[in-house]
């Protein structure tokens, strides 16, 4: 079974939805899962080291990202959103080979057994 999960907020916004999707995911390995994560709009800021938690958040979400991924999580994110989007705009990415197109997302959509936004 599979599980694709679509981030699409600000990392850090103000809840906490994007730690419950992370936190989600990693149940979802526990449990046998395959689980891929594709990051859209301004959830691509997820991927970037400059995406730090603010002082008062005691959850580093991408840190949180790299340890789903060490453990068998697929990672890609929408190149348009890349180019255009997110809070940190124009800082690098942890990873060179993650961008994605809107035919591939399409691809895993179809290809998954559940799909979840956030």
């Amino acid at each position: 079974m599979s599980t694709l999960l679509i981030l699409n907020r600000t990392p850090y916004d103000s809840t906490d939805v994007t730690w419950n999707a992370l936190r989600l995911a990693g149940r979802l390995l526990d449990a046998g899962e395959e689980v891929r994560v594709f990051l859209m709009n301004e959830a691509v800021d997820l991927a970037r080291d400059a995406c730090e938690a603010p002082e008062d958040y005691d959850q580093d979400l991408t840190k949180m990202l790299k340890y789903l991924i060490a453990r068998g999580v697929v990672l890609k994110v929408c190149s348009s959103c890349m180019a255009r989007g997110g809070v940190h705009k124009n800082e690098p990415y942890f990873d060179d080979d993650l961008s994605a197109t809107m035919p591939e997302l399409a691809e895993w959509v179809l290809s998954s057994d559940k799909v979840l936004t956030f």
